[in-house]
């Protein structure tokens, strides 16, 4: 029954409700992770300390980093089962959970004991000075320390439960996490609570993080036998092509990452010359940045299942026509969003902190950046193409021209010539570049499966076993 379902909505649902089905709840989730990520910056500007606020903008290239193992172990591995599952190929489905859930478990420990022993460096690169330091330390102590094992595998378990179609039980469970979150910061943070300023950011984002793993323990115990996310260490165990499946996808995803999160070490880096303010300005305009962001991911991450299955069981047209509608439906909201934000920028950062300085920079800052969100559609759509089908080489080249060969080098060279205001704008520089080069990558590959198939077509290869 769980099986027929599945291929029902894979196969025979059609375009827009199978797009809306997958999409709808990883969008809402993504919605509340965006709530999620602004709450620790809500609560904290409420103290109107711009040093607190700078320990949360300054720590946010390390859990940034987590992403790295997320998408490794969370991309690579949701997406060689989902294209398994279209190849009818259930006992690599398993195995790509199982390798993917332990990986991802011994990445946190080992995450969490470098960030804790080369910590005093650690807090050198990211940008603290005597100001900064101590808040960002006690930020950092729970969200990484504590923190790294249970905010990595609530998001792997959310990708390899979203790859069986199940994307509603993946955002329930990630949405419970970040509404704890929401519901503990103003406890934790604020002095009519426990009044621990940044720490108690961290406490509470540690403690919902926990919270979203133990759903999806029960949820999977629950689901025993009527889905194929394996925990069970024997099945674990690497084989060749399950690791150059999963690894495939999940390296050039998680290059990705940590070139973002080079990217931002270094605008960080760039905006502590001027000042906590400035600090503060960037980190909330870049959060309130995220939101629609954030919206256009989540239609990428809900459309992978349908492609990667689709792909894996050579269904070409269906293929093209998610992409397609998908396409419609991120452009049109990115493009509102960007012309919302840049007529309400004052507004917005206003809503986090009412100090002057922050309000005056951040609205600058957020109207130079939201004029790359239609943009960003398009980048995310096709990577999250690249990653359903397999192909992680093109995604690791959008990687390296959006960070080395685009935006960073964008840093330093508007920054030259339009000193500050100049890093918000570099963004989007790299972003139309990239749209651009996304659309004719997309036409070329689809022109190409028309012509050739797909590699995982079962009435041309068999699965990996």
């Amino acid at each position: 029954m769980e099986d027929t379902q599945k291929a029902e909505l894979f196969e025979r649902t059609s375009i827009p409700k199978a797009v809306l089905t997958l999409s709808i709840p990883t969008v809402l989730s993504s919605l509340v992770m965006v709530l999620y990520n602004l709450a620790d910056t809500y609560f904290v500007g409420m103290l109107q300390d711009p040093i607190q606020n700078s320990a949360v903008t300054l720590a946010a290239p390390v859990l940034l980093a987590f992403n790295a193992v997320n998408n490794l172990f969370g991309v690579g591995s949701s997406s060689m089962m989902s294209r398994s599952l279209g190849a009818k190929d259930y006992d690599t489905v398993r195995r790509s959970s199982a390798f993917g859930f332990y990986c991802a478990l011994l990445c946190g420990i080992l995450f969490s004991v470098l960030a804790t022993v080369f910590r005093p460096s650690l807090l050198v690169l990211l940008g603290a000075d005597k100001s900064t330091s101590q808040a960002t330390l006690e930020y950092m102590r729970w969200t990484v320390t504590c923190g790294a094992v249970p905010a990595i595998l609530n998001v792997v378990m959310a990708y390899l439960v979203r790859s069986e179609g199940a994307t509603l039980h993946a955002s329930i469970g990630t949405m419970s996490g970040c509404l704890l979150n929401i519901v503990l910061d103003p406890v934790f943070i604020l002095p009519w609570g426990l009044d621990m300023g940044a720490a108690g950011a961290g406490l509470a984002t540690f403690l919902s993080n926990c919270f979203a793993c133990l759903y999806f323990f029960v949820l999977l115990f629950v689901r025993r036998g009527r889905t194929y996310v394996c925990f069970q260490p024997a099945m674990a165990r690497p084989r060749k092509a399950l690791v150059k499946g999963v690894f495939g996808v999940g390296v050039p995803a998680s290059i990705q990452n940590l070139l973002n999160v080079t990217g931002m070490t270094v605008l960080n880096n760039f905006t502590a010359v001027f000042g906590p303010d400035v600090i503060a300005a960037m980190g909330i305009a870049y959060k309130i940045n995220m939101i629609p962001m954030y919206i256009a991911m989540g239609v990428s991450q809900g459309l992978m299942p349908l492609v990667s299955y689709n792909y894996g069981g050579g269904n070409v047209p269906r293929l093209k026509k998610a992409v397609a509608f998908a396409a419609k439906i991120s452009l049109g909201f990115m493009a509102v969003a960007a012309v919302f934000c840049f007529f309400t920028s004052g507004t917005l950062i206003g809503l986090f902190m009412k100090t002057k300085a922050v309000v005056d920079y951040g609205s600058q800052f957020l109207r130079c950046m939201c004029v790359a969100q239609p943009f960003l559609a398009m980048d995310f759509l096709a990577v999250g193409v690249f990653q359903a089908c397999g192909l992680g080489r093109y995604s690791l080249l959008f990687a390296i021209l959006r960070k080395i060969v685009l935006e960073i080098p964008a840093l330093y060279i508007l920054n030259y010539f339009i000193p500050l205001y100049g890093l918000a704008c570099a963004q989007a520089v790299a972003e139309v570049v990239l749209a651009a080069a996304a659309v004719a990558i997309l036409l070329r590959l689809f022109r190409r499966m028309e012509d050739e198939g797909t590699p995982l077509d079962p009435r041309r290869h068999r699965g990996v076993s």
